[in-house]
């Protein structure tokens, strides 16, 4: 099987977690991931941050990650070369869903029937193009639940190590939950993944 392509929706502050095992583990076996952010050009350097709980605080806590390498021009991306779009969570997903050429990706991916792989805050920009997730299943953090109840899709509560797929969508809690996600995207994408014995 040819690896897929699979584009990366990514803003300032998104999970750093999220966007970088994601990204090592496709391309592990054999997929290509390109990754945008709004006003962005390739080789420009994004900000992610690393997200926790901590005892005794009713939200998380957030701290400086690494940066991110932009891959490809946001202005320049076409949708027609990829198979799948993936939306990394963080804080990143509720000022990227403000572009409507974000809206715009997720519908075109979504209308050429092609995978959406969305985790954590990521669900914020599937809500934001609700036909995507109209009579859906969906997952994503727990604070993201009021708004899906805005929508035609159902909310549920799957766990912090659970993913969730409804057709060729699949979301997750957090990136807790993301051997569970990367192993359900990669059922979506066709991939399989066969253990042989070790030969000294």
């Amino acid at each position: 099987m040819d690896g897929k392509r699979i584009l990366m929706l990514i803003g300032e502050y998104s999970e750093e977690y999220e966007i970088f095992v994601f990204q090592q583990a496709m391309e592990a076996v054999g997929h290509a991931v390109d990754i945008i952010c709004p006003e962005t050009v390739r080789g420009t350097r994004v900000t992610t941050s690393v997200h926790d709980f901590a005892p005794g605080i009713m939200t998380w806590t957030e701290h400086k990650g690494h940066g991110v390498e932009v891959t490809v021009d946001f202005d320049d991306c076409s949708t027609d070369d990829y198979d799948a779009v993936y939306i990394a969570g963080g804080r990143g997903p509720e000022y990227i869903r403000t572009y409507d050429r974000v809206r715009e990706i997720v519908r075109e991916f979504h209308q050429a029937g092609k995978p959406v792989f969305s985790i954590c805050h990521g669900l914020q920009v599937l809500i934001a193009v609700p036909e995507v997730i109209a009579g859906k299943r969906v997952s994503g953090l727990f604070t993201v639940e009021p708004e899906v109840a805005l929508t035609d899709a159902i909310y549920v509560k799957i766990g912090p190590k659970d993913a969730l797929r409804d057709g060729n969508l699949v979301t997750a809690e957090g990136w807790t939950a993301l051997a569970a996600f990367i192993r359900e995207c990669l059922a979506v994408l066709g991939t399989e993944i066969v253990h042989h014995p070790i030969e000294g």
